[in-house]
């Protein structure tokens, strides 16, 4: 069959050093203010792990999770060379114990 590749869903879930209430406050306001405003961008979604769901199958191993739907694979690759990208990467990659990343083609 063939795959649509008219839409990409990126997914980031991030891993703090530092995960107290303000670190992760500040790094979900940045989220917001350097990754929330690129060109393709048709959805934006940033928040924190929900705490309470401890079942076997949920993944707690990060504090915020990134979730952003682009209007095609070109736009995501231009955000990920956009200069507020690199700002918002540059500001936090110190404070990340880990990073991981899931792209997917949607529908």
């Amino acid at each position: 069959t063939r795959v649509d590749t008219s839409k990409l869903f990126h997914s980031v879930l991030f891993e703090l050093a530092d995960s107290s209430p303000g670190a992760v406050d500040e790094f979900i306001a940045d989220c917001k203010r350097y990754l929330g405003v690129a060109d393709g961008l048709e959805h934006f979604y940033v928040g924190r792990r929900v705490e309470e769901h401890q079942r076997d199958v949920n993944d707690g191993n990060y504090h915020v999770s990134l979730h952003v739907l682009f209007s095609s694979k070109g736009d995501h690759d231009a955000y990920q060379v956009a200069e507020l990208h690199d700002v918002f990467v540059d500001k936090h990659r110190d404070n990340w114990a880990s990073v991981r990343v899931f792209d997917s083609y949607v529908t």
